[in-house]
């Protein structure tokens, strides 16, 4: 299985409205589904750094005085850019990171509906009127932007998550940095092109390992940092960004619960379960890893999932499959060794488990389904970040809401069931940033995305994504200038008892 190469790849860094080359140490990139080396990108210098930030902060002071109308249509116009070269975007997309070609050319579908809905939302929800404490005065908010925004992403959803967070951070007059994964930075640098509309140095993209993007957080230039990854470097870069108090959003995974109600339709929750658990190879933040199946269902459901997952197609990516490869071999590895703990608290492979037949070549792993029957022993250490559902029986939904709420994490949960007095309970009492029912892991650009707990910090999408890149200022105002003695000096001793 060889990929074509791509055409015309850009591999410099994006500063300024310009293609820049750097005298950095090359990164190579690679394509997990081959093995092969794709291209090498600059691992960016402090200078490189520096002037970035110099770009966008020139830039981020004209961005910001360009009127909310001005700043809509632009935006509009990148989401038309991205539909146009969706199929070119979603091709690198698909030879960096291993995922099959619908799913990356979805992804950059979703960035078309994101940019458009941000646009129109910032426009819309620029401040607020409050009510004055007396006569004659007139009190409002409005939103400031931040100023410069540093955008760190990871590997799983590099266009997707850039759309989220840089769509809502220019339609509010920030500038961007953007620092792509080291494993998906390809299709970050040929999206920038795509967006050379925007005026140069609100939208910046440098490729950079840790070093580059320790210096952009602590950058005395940069103003916010917006951080999708693992709660240790999340950790990290919340007290690299203390000294300079500056503003986070930070997205930190998950271990997702799914559970089904004994009385759940199992005609949709298996395939749902299915999707949930295996979508993207496993490797989504909102991930279902934990099943949680009341006992009346738990036998049917399993004969079912086996059987629906037996028939889920691992292979290729550009070819006719369902799932594709992981983003590398230390990412498969995590998995042997979370099987290994399951395995030693007594957990059993149903399914899976290993590297699939034919596919020796590439980050391939099979889709692996886990019964474990004490649910005390399906609490993991941490996100598995790939194709491993655990599942295991419970007597009721007040067990399924215990158990799927003992964890650390709160970014999303699932349930299906027919009762809306069950639905409206998982609703008000899982713990988590979206809870998903009857329909997992599906995305709203008009609703809020983030999680609870050390799940994050912050949302994105929907009007809680457009203030997230805000500074609210209160503005108080007296339209008569009438004077205040009440409040002036000299002061007059009030009249109360001694």
């Amino acid at each position: 299985m060889t990929a074509p190469p791509v055409p015309d790849l850009d591999t410099d860094l994006f500063i300024g409205g310009e293609l820049v080359s750097s005298d950095g140490v090359p990164i190579a990139v690679e394509n997990p589904a081959t093995e092969e080396h794709l291209a090498d990108v600059p691992d960016a210098t402090p200078g490189d750094i520096d002037r970035a930030v110099a770009a966008a902060r020139q830039a981020q002071r004209a961005w910001a005085k360009v009127d909310p109308l001005s700043r809509a249509e632009l935006l509009h116009e990148c989401a038309g850019r991205l539909h146009d070269a969706r199929s070119a975007l979603g091709r690198t997309l698909t030879l960096e990171s291993g995922k099959t070609l619908k799913e990356s050319v979805d992804e950059v579908e979703w960035c078309v509906t994101a940019f458009r809905h941000l646009a129109e939302t910032a426009r819309a929800s620029g401040g607020r009127v409050v009510g004055p404490t007396k006569p004659g005065q007139m009190n409002f908010v409005v939103h400031d932007p931040v100023g410069v925004a540093v955008l760190i992403m990871p590997f799983n959803y590099p266009l997707a998550l850039l759309a989220w967070q840089a769509a809502a951070a220019l339609a509010t007059g920030n500038a961007c940095i953007v620092k792509p994964s080291e494993l998906t930075p390809l299709a970050t640098l040929q999206m920038a092109r795509v967006l050379d509309c925007l005026p140069p140095g609100t939208f910046n993209v440098v490729t950079a390992t840790g070093a580059g993007a320790a210096r952009l957080v602590d950058h005395p230039g940069t103003d916010m940092i917006a951080f999708t990854g693992s709660v240790a470097t999340g950790a990290r870069i919340m007290a690299a960004a203390a000294p300079r108090i500056k503003k986070l959003l930070l997205e930190l995974g998950g271990s997702d619960p799914f559970i089904v109600a004994g009385d759940a339709p199992l005609e949709t929750a298996v395939p749902g379960a299915a999707f949930a658990a295996f979508l993207n190879a496993g490797q989504v933040c909102t991930s279902a890893e934990r099943f949680y199946v009341e006992r009346p269902l738990y036998d049917e459901f399993m004969s079912r999932l086996l059987d629906t997952t037996a028939r889920i197609r691992v292979g290729d990516p550009l070819a006719d499959v369902d799932v594709g490869s992981m983003i590398s071999g230390p990412a498969r590895d995590r998995i042997a060794r979370t099987l290994d703990r399951l395995h030693d608290r007594g957990a059993t492979v149903l399914a899976g488990g290993g590297v699939p037949t034919g596919l020796d070549r590439g980050y391939f792993h099979e889709l692996t389904i886990v019964e474990v029957g004490d649910p005390a022993g399906q609490a993991p250490e941490g996100e598995v970040f790939g194709p491993l559902a655990t599942v295991t029986p419970v007597d009721s939904v007040d067990q399924a809401i215990e158990l799927a709420n003992a964890s650390p994490f709160g970014l999303g949960a699932n349930i299906y069931t027919t009762s809306l007095r069950t639905a409206m309970r998982a609703a008000t009492e899982l713990r988590a940033g979206t809870v998903w029912i009857n329909d997992p892991l599906k995305d709203n650009d008009a609703a809020p995305f983030g999680g609870q707990k050390m799940s994050g910090l912050g949302r994105e999408l929907g009007s809680e994504g457009i203030t997230a890149f805000c500074e609210p200022k209160h503005v108080h105002m007296d339209f008569e200038a009438a004077p205040s003695p009440e409040w002036w000096f000299p002061y007059e001793r009030p009249d109360v008892d001694a």
